[in-house]
């Protein structure tokens, strides 16, 4: 193993403290994966909520508990592995499309608002309350916003919560774009497709920080998938393929397993840089890491010496 000195390394030679990345950095493959999920979390909710009538309720009760058991193994990980991650990503999309629809239109199978749902613009009102809740609480905690840059426990855990809570106001907001405003999933796709071109735009051509940036992205990826599922699974004479749920979900769920295994070939060939040992945004200290620590000679594997 290389041990070459780098700049990183302190005034005697010796190694520094780096952190094994738990998240992966934000792409193209991160957001082709993304939308991907996500879609599938959308054809996904439906076909078990609706076309196999467990019920909103059932749904995600189901699927939460499959939320738990995959970020639990996704924060016991000493580092990232994208099976793991992006089944956790998948995990907050179905949960999210179930809890939306069983806020916005009550406990059923109907796919439509009943007299028990609060309807899309209350729900995703609520949702959009609680992520900035969660976003406040996050700024306070002294964790950093970078979601590239995260290295400690409970910087990780504020992340699932935006993410489940962002997937989860995606639905409710992407209902409410193309039901509520009359627009249709068509129409409402390319709404939400031309923000995000606008986002990308500013991204590239402005000095505007990332980070403000992906959260809105992040939140959009949701109508827009939603839209590209319904697309794929509706009946012709409502605009879409006429797949199905079933056979939809089944196409998408090989989709996001080559492109796992794509992203799982080239962090292999081409692993993540480390980070460096985290401290408290505001004080400075030291704070617990939530990937494995090592000791290392700069930011990459191949300049790890060993252990603390």
């Amino acid at each position: 193993m290389k041990t070459h000195m780098s700049l990183e390394s302190d005034a005697a030679g010796r190694p520094d403290r780096y952190v094994f990345r738990k998240l992966p950095h934000v792409t193209a493959v991160f957001w082709v994966i993304k939308i991907i999920a996500v879609t599938l979390g959308e054809t996904g909710s439906d076909e078990f909520a609706i076309e196999l009538q467990m019920g909103y309720l059932g749904c995600a009760v189901a699927f939460f508990l499959l939320f738990v058991v995959s970020v639990a193994a996704q924060l016991r990980a000493k580092r990232f592995y994208p099976g793991i991650f992006w089944a956790v990503i998948l995990a907050t999309s179905i949960v999210g499309t179930a809890v939306s629809d069983l806020l916005d239109r009550g406990i059923g199978h109907s796919g439509k608002v009943t007299s028990g749902g609060i309807g899309y613009g209350a729900g995703a009102t609520i949702l959009t309350t609680l992520l900035a809740i969660v976003f406040v609480a996050w700024w306070g905690t002294g964790q950093t916003y970078n979601v590239e840059n995260i290295a400690t426990r409970k910087g990780e855990v504020l992340y699932w919560i935006a993410i489940l809570v962002s997937n989860t106001l995606g639905t409710a907001s992407g209902d409410w774009l193309s039901d509520d405003t009359g627009l249709g999933f068509r129409n409402a796709f390319f709404i939400v497709a031309a923000i995000m071109l606008v986002l990308l735009a500013t991204h590239y051509l402005t000095s505007i920080n990332s980070m403000l940036l992906f959260w809105p992205a992040f939140i959009l990826t949701r109508p827009l998938s939603a839209a590209a599922g319904d697309s794929l699974t509706k009946p012709p004479d409502e605009g879409g393929l006429g797949i199905g749920t079933l056979w939809g979900s089944v196409l998408l769920l090989t989709l996001l397993v080559a492109m796992i295994a794509y992203q799982t070939y080239r962090m292999r060939r081409q692993p993540l840089e480390l980070l460096p040992a985290p401290t408290h945004r505001i004080t400075g200290h030291s704070q617990h890491p939530n990937g494995q620590e090592v000791l290392s000679h700069g930011r990459h594997p191949d300049q790890i010496v060993g252990t603390p």
